[in-house]
């Protein structure tokens, strides 16, 4: 589930493939528009040449007044070439290589490290792997069924029915999706085994998925063996699984309390709700568990940083995988 090399060289082909593209698509443009307008083909043969001579007196073979008479040529045709582009109705930087990511120029790297693409990349590649996209075009709001939930019974706490409890969730959720890149706040979906939470859950994704960011999705039992390998295991590849948990746009921690849980269990995952919200990285955490419970097993601290920061979603029923077999 790491990083690992097989991986990261795949990454690094989109990459190539990527810049690929962008030479063919620049050459297309270029060639276009030299044919509309063929003094622009002029102006890039004669930057291109002041180019090399302004580089010469750069390293000393040339005054200070010859670069400066190289900038100011330089500067004037690229003027010259922006009044023919935009006259002719193209876009000022027509001609430039048209990157699918500016901030990298698509290499992945920034003077920062890797870039945001790059993590965008790793999250999709995380998905393939754990088949999430198979399950997401089976699992969306145009299949969420409202009428699993009944609309007869009324829970005694809140005074709803469990259809009405699944339509507020619903609706959070849409929420959640729209402000998603504004509001930093997460989602806490909690209610009894077959209610809906992860189908809830992969909508999430799904709509997450589509506004291009990244989502890394986790079942918690794979989730906490994926940590414990990175951290006891010398051997183990896994060895940027917590960084990508850390960055990622969105973080999906599905069924907790189904892993075994101990000390490492309630440390990480303290670790990763308090660094996630210090990075005002939102995350969606699902659980058969009730409330109360939850401050015993996890601690008093990871749910305090829960309660602060995420919004509760409460879905109630019967189990719908039965009501479905019926």
């Amino acid at each position: 589930m790491a990083l690992e090399n097989i991986q990261y060289d795949e990454i690094m082909r989109e990459y190539d493939r990527r810049r690929h593209r962008s030479r063919r698509l620049q050459e297309e443009r270029r060639e276009q528009a030299y044919r509309l307008v063929p003094r622009l083909k002029e102006i890039q043969n004669t930057i291109a040449s002041l180019s090399a001579g302004r580089i010469h007196a750069l390293l000393g073979k040339g005054s200070r007044d010859d670069n400066a008479v190289y900038q100011k040529k330089l500067e004037a045709l690229a003027k010259e070439r922006t009044t023919l582009l935009t006259a002719s109705g193209f876009p000022p930087d027509y001609l430039e290589m048209p990157f699918h990511c500016p901030l990298c120029r698509d290499t992945g790297y920034t003077d920062n490290g890797r870039c945001v693409c790059f993590q965008k990349l790793a999250s999709d590649l995380f998905c393939r792997q754990y088949g999430l996209e198979a399950i997401l075009e089976k699992e969306n709001f145009e299949l969420f069924s409202f009428s699993c939930y009944s609309d007869k019974i009324t829970d005694k706490s809140t005074g709803k029915t469990p259809r009405e409890h699944a339509r507020i969730a619903v609706e959070m959720a849409q929420e959640f999706i729209m402000q998603f890149g504004n509001d930093t706040s997460g989602l806490f979906i909690y209610g009894d085994t077959g209610v809906g939470k992860t189908f809830l859950s992969h909508c999430i994704a799904h709509e997450i998925l589509k506004k291009a960011y990244g989502v890394l999705y986790f079942p918690a039992y794979d989730f906490f063996s994926l940590l414990a390998a990175e951290t006891f295991d010398r051997e183990s590849e896994n060895g940027d699984i917590l960084e990508y948990v850390l960055n990622c746009d969105l973080l999906i921690l599905d069924d907790l309390g189904t892993e075994l849980t101990n000390n490492f269990v309630s440390s990480r995952l303290f670790q990763v709700v308090n660094e996630r919200i210090l990075r005002k990285k939102p995350a969606v955490i699902s659980t058969n568990l009730a409330l109360e419970s939850f401050p015993g097993l996890y601690s008093t601290r990871t749910f305090s940083r829960i309660i602060q920061n995420y919004k509760f979603i409460n879905l109630i029923g019967e189990d719908i995988r039965i009501i479905r077999r019926t």
